[in-house]
């Protein structure tokens, strides 16, 4: 599963320092002969079992490197901490949304050299998984687990309220429009006697991992690529609308109450998975987790997956799809860069990658995998989800050393947006005028750094 994940600033990090210092790693000497590579990952359960296998299989396949996996929590912020430090490990496993400020702080070291060396391309890999590493030109990381996201849907609520329990799917040859699952989620949802939500259709608000990136789905952007932000773009203004059109439906208090009774994300008592939610927006990990927590509902085939909707007006759009990633980087001062790239190399390799991967049960980021990978996938989503990204509508979080910051001015503009505090408008203007000059200030000092990069 992935999620956004920010970094502390720089300043507090130093002064966890001493604190933090504990967890680290001191490297003993070894006496087997191998390079020892230090491997930081952040998975823990059935996703840390799933690398475990993978770590102890090229370990046993190899006499020349040993790898040793740690498992680190809020790996993102003591990386770049151990990074600080001089004492990094030698692969550490990042979200892909960290990519770009690890890379504006030289943080991690590009990767081409070993990308040239050893033929490893763009055209290895469904593009837009390959591009997450991408900045400024150079190869900063390689993705490991990949995901994207489409529209999971509870067949048995369709069917209860009289409707095609596969209209999502086959609606318009597969495209089903944002005013059609607006109508769909309407005649799905039950109020109690007193007006109270007992059932909802569909919320933008569950699960609520993706409030800056609605616009998108409305054509909208956050920023020009350039010099300019775009907060106020007529799609994201579009998408606030109609975000803020469920709180108007519904009333704040009444969704803030029936939120507030859905379980956890990972327990049967999710709202999806306990039959309170028929839509939701999901990735490629949810069929495992339905299976796990929900197996009546494969059982009795009451789910199904389709592309997100699309408003009717915007076909282009159609395919939109949230794409993120897991990655591998090399740290700066990692004491065995090549080494460590032997073993990134093995994880980028059919085998390394196709055995994670179907051990987490998800898509591959490659685009050749071993023969029968999707046949024998535990996830029957897993291919669906690996067309959803090859679509020409993936939205990634913008490459922006100061993207948590935006993404928090948008969290903010959201709960103005839904709690009724604001119009779309004023609060898409707020968020213009707070990130602007913080987007002015930060391209001012990269260009200062590059200049004296360049000087030296």
């Amino acid at each position: 599963m992935f999620s956004n994940k920010f970094f502390m600033p720089v300043a507090v990090l130093f002064l966890l320092g001493v604190m933090a210092y504990g967890e680290y790693v001191v490297v003993p000497h070894h006496k087997d002969h191998r390079i020892h590579v230090v491997y930081w990952e952040k998975w823990t359960g059935s996703e840390g079992d799933a690398i475990k296998k993978v770590v102890d299989y090229y370990n046993t396949h190899q006499n020349k490197i040993k790898v040793d996996l740690l498992t680190i929590s809020s790996i993102q912020n003591k990386t770049l901490l151990a990074v600080a430090g001089g004492d990094p490990p030698d692969v550490a496993g990042l979200y892909g949304p960290n990519v770009t400020q690890y890379a504006d702080d030289n943080a991690v070291i590009p990767l081409d050299p070993y990308l040239k060396k050893y033929h490893i391309t763009r055209s290895d890999y469904i593009p837009a998984y390959y591009d997450v590493g991408t900045v400024n030109g150079h190869q900063y990381s390689l993705p490991s687990t990949p995901a994207s996201t489409a529209l999971f849907y509870n067949r048995a609520l369709f069917k209860a309220a009289g409707m095609d329990p596969d209209k999502p799917l086959h609606w318009h040859n597969g495209h089903y429009t944002l005013e059609e699952m607006d109508k769909d989620a309407a005649r799905i949802a039950k109020l109690d006697r007193n007006g109270h939500l007992k059932i909802a259709g569909f919320l933008p608000s569950e699960p609520g991992w993706w409030e800056w990136g609605w616009g998108y789905f409305f054509g909208g952007q956050l920023w020009d690529g350039v010099n300019r932000i775009t907060a106020t773009d007529p799609g994201n203004v579009a998408a606030y609308r109609w975000i803020q059109s469920f709180s108007k439906k519904y009333g704040t208090t009444n969704l803030s109450s029936f939120q507030s009774g859905l379980g956890q994300f990972s327990s049967s008592q999710n709202g999806f998975m306990s039959g309170k939610v028929a839509m939701e927006i999901q990735g490629v990990w949810f069929y495992h987790y339905i299976s796990l927590y929900a197996p009546q509902m494969i059982k009795q085939h009451e789910w199904g997956v389709a592309p997100f909707p699309y408003p009717a007006a915007r076909p282009d759009l159609a395919g939109t799809t949230f794409i993120d990633e897991d990655v591998l980087t090399i740290p700066r001062g990692a004491r065995h860069p090549n080494a460590a790239f032997q073993f990134i190399r093995f994880m980028e390799s059919p085998v390394g990658m196709d055995m994670l991967c179907s051990l987490q049960w998800k898509m591959s980021p490659l685009i050749h995998n071993v023969p029968g990978f999707y046949r024998s996938n535990h996830n029957p989503t897993a291919r669906f989800f690996a067309e959803q990204a090859m679509g020409k509508n993936t939205v990634a979080p913008p490459k922006l050393g100061i993207w948590p910051q935006y993404t928090e001015a948008l969290s903010n503009a959201y709960d103005t947006v839904s709690l009724m505090k604001g119009t779309p408008l004023q609060a898409m203007q707020a968020v213009q005028t707070e990130m602007q000059p913080k987007l002015d200030e930060y391209l001012k000092d990269e260009k200062l750094i590059h200049r004296a990069e360049k000087h030296n």
